[in-house]
């Protein structure tokens, strides 16, 4: 059971808590998650003060947390609003005055969640004047500080943001939310392979070809044009959601279902993470740009043709990566990373693919060659997973048909999938860091990515042009057809896949 605290927002008039937080918190109460007392407390520069902050949130409750029910105007009453110069350190003493008031008015000891929805170059400051206010000490009560990624935009920056964090506050005390990881289907990756013996024992070199991590979407860069053109792909999705489920998949098994032994395990996979050399580049990463193209009768603009997008950009909206794990589980087996905007589809997804059979007893009708097996774990949308493998065809001879096992979570009646959010913000609020990431990880993830960015930014690495609404440049179709591998190309649908389906 939760114990009685207060989730202090910085930032709380901005997107994230009006989308994300905020519909995440009114779900948990919903659901009677929340401790018996329990208060927001929303601080920002926006002068708002607590009726106000009150109305423009119920409003935007039922747009984004339309599940919820209509007893959920009863957690409306729960938010409070300060407002604040959040660059002014005086100021916080104002912030302190109005936590310990509340707590003391509704019974809460002073246990205090403070989230940082704010730009990240606000981090250091704000946990600084926190720290500066005595509202870091946990002697009256915990204290907890969750930062959203990026955490930096490259190796050095990471080591300094984590420095500037570790001088005012514990490791212990820090909580680095990635909202990949509270995805159902990324967190049913452990419970399946470690809670099914039929598949971990497979889960190798002995038996793994090679895996897939793809996450596509559909959309180009909408609003976030100044964020994403000085950031490319690779910064944005690569170093933390990709290599994230991609530690979801590599794990050894933890000695015990803890935070500590998880977030160790994971760790040692970004440790094992094998190096790109200068020469390894060009052969293993391609880059990618989308161009103006037509699909299905609607034209789409070329990136560089987008509103804030400068005319000459070179910014990467797609990348494909082949990489190792320098890790006996793993010798030798290749992942490969594809993420991109303006794809077909927007589905994010794993595939493992299986070793054929080294001697196939059946042939497969007209002399095909034998399939492998598949299976394959959709993270979003039609969250499942898909078990491919063969089965005779009915009639004469011993002719194999590739056929399919298939879960749903949809298929689950009366249950709905719960947003990241409500998973990850339960979690810090009951202190369990597993789904979060450590400091010493996230500069592992950054040492690995930083030579492609290098190699970007120096302007040497080829940017390959791909027509919006396509799968990517011709140039990620090369790099894992000369290994004798091949992309699958996923659908809305769990169950189907190729190019040619419903998107």
């Amino acid at each position: 059971m939760l114990e009685n605290h207060i989730v202090v927002i910085f930032g709380a008039s901005g997107d994230l808590t009006r989308r994300k937080l905020l519909p995440a918190l009114a779900s948990l109460h919903a659901q009677r998650l929340l401790p018996e007392r329990f208060a927001v407390l929303g601080v920002g520069r926006t002068p708002l003060d607590d009726a106000s902050f009150r109305q423009e949130m119920a409003s935007a409750l039922p747009r984004f947390a339309a599940h919820l029910p209509a007893e959920a105007a009863a957690f409306v009453p729960l938010l409070h609003y300060q407002s604040i110069d959040t660059g002014d350190p005086a100021a916080y003493e104002q912030v302190k005055q109005r936590v310990y008031g509340l707590c003391a008015e509704l019974g809460i000891p002073h246990n205090c969640l403070f989230y940082l929805s704010t730009p990240p170059d606000l981090y250091p400051k704000i946990s600084a004047c926190l720290a500066a206010s005595d509202l870091n000490t946990s002697g009256d009560g915990w204290k907890r500080l969750v930062v959203e990624k990026p955490f930096g935009r490259d190796l050095a920056s990471a080591r300094e943001l984590n420095r500037q964090l570790l001088a005012e506050w514990r490791e212990d005390q820090l909580y680095r939310i990635d909202h990949y990881l509270g995805k159902e289907t990324v967190q049913n990756l452990l419970v399946f392979r470690f809670a099914n013996e039929i598949f971990d024992s497979l889960w190798n070199h002995r038996y793994v070809d090679y895996v897939e991590i793809t996450s596509a979407e559909s959309l180009g860069v909408e609003r976030r044009a100044g964020y994403f053109d000085g950031s490319g792909i690779v910064r944005d999705m690569v170093q933390n959601h990709l290599l994230q489920v991609l530690a979801m998949v590599a794990i050894d098994p933890p000695g015990n279902f803890d935070a500590t032994s998880v977030r160790y395990e994971t760790l040692k996979v970004f440790q094992s993470l094998r190096t790109l050399q200068d020469a390894d580049l060009a052969r293993s990463v391609v880059l990618g740009q989308y161009a103006a193209s037509s699909v299905r009768g609607q034209e789409m603009a070329a990136y560089r043709a987008e509103p804030g997008i400068p005319a000459g950009s070179r910014a990467d909206t797609f990348a494909a990566m082949r990489l190792f794990l320098d890790h006996h589980r793993w010798f030798d087996v290749p992942f490969y990373l594809r993420v991109g905007k303006r794809l077909p589809t927007r589905v994010t997804e794993v595939v493992v693919h299986f070793r054929k059979t080294p001697h196939p007893a059946f042939g497969v009708r007209g002399g095909a060659e034998a399939q492998q097996n598949h299976l394959i774990i959709r993270i979003q949308p039609d969250e499942g997973i898909l078990l491919q493998f063969g089965l005779k065809e009915p009639g004469a001879g011993f002719h194999v048909k590739p056929v399919s096992m298939d879960f749903h979570y949809s298929d689950l009646a009366d249950t709905r999938v719960p947003e990241s959010y409500e998973r990850l913000l339960l979690d810090c609020m009951s202190g369990d860091a597993t789904l979060y990431a450590m400091g010493e990880a996230v500069e592992k993830c950054w040492s690995f990515i930083d030579p492609v960015i290098a190699w970007r930014e120096s302007g040497e690495a080829p940017l390959f042009g791909y027509p919006a609404g396509s799968w990517g440049p011709r140039e990620a179709d090369a790099l894992i057809e000369a290994d004798g591998h091949f992309w699958r190309y996923p659908c809305q649908n769990l169950a189907s896949g190729g190019e040619y389906c419903e998107l």
